[in-house]
């Protein structure tokens, strides 16, 4: 698929068909994101695929509250973004530029294994509301790394939605804010 039509069709699926997702495109979806890039090659992410029936219903089942995330539990697949600690030149670089630069490292990984689901036909929802202690509890996850965001992925049973956007003079400008 063109670069420009990917970008098109890549949405946040919240309704996903009852079909186990291939361990291939799975493991493609990893390794689009493995190559993602990062301040200093820190790569500061680990990704937990979640594809277990009861563990991945039990995860689902916290990404849901006050009416959030409810239609989780049909996605056959939770990935899990571990933030992991980076290198010391990424950690002082942060510091002294008062930037969270694994913050943007992970937004980048986690995009480009999004973009790689939908070229591959496969659905995600990014999800950053959940009970995240509980979340690292049922997966092991050690108390000391943070996990900022969950990702849904499976077929979508949804349409490509008309993306609703801020025009061009809205978001960008040349020389000048």
């Amino acid at each position: 698929m063109e670069f420009s039509e990917l970008i098109r069709v890549r949405q946040s699926d919240r309704k996903y068909l009852p079909q186990e997702v291939e361990e291939e495109k799975i493991v493609k979806c990893l390794e689009a994101a493995r190559l993602a890039p990062s301040a200093n090659n820190s790569q500061p992410w680990k990704f937990i695929v979640v594809n277990e029936p009861e563990l991945k219903d039990k995860v689902a089942a916290l990404a849901a509250g006050l009416g959030m995330n409810k239609w989780a539990v049909q996605a056959p697949v939770i990935i899990a973004v571990v933030l992991e600690t980076p290198g010391f030149t990424t950690r002082l670089g942060g510091l002294l530029k008062g930037k969270e630069f694994r913050l943007m490292d992970i937004g980048m990984a986690v995009e480009h294994l999004c973009l790689q689901a939908a070229d591959l036909g496969l659905g995600t929802c990014i999800m950053g509301w959940f009970d995240e202690r509980k979340v690292k509890k049922a997966l092991n996850i050690p108390r000391s790394r943070r996990v900022p965001l969950l990702i849904s992925l499976g077929y979508p049973d949804t349409q490509t939605r008309r993306k609703i956007r801020k025009s061009i003079k809205e978001v960008a400008s040349w020389n000048s804010y």
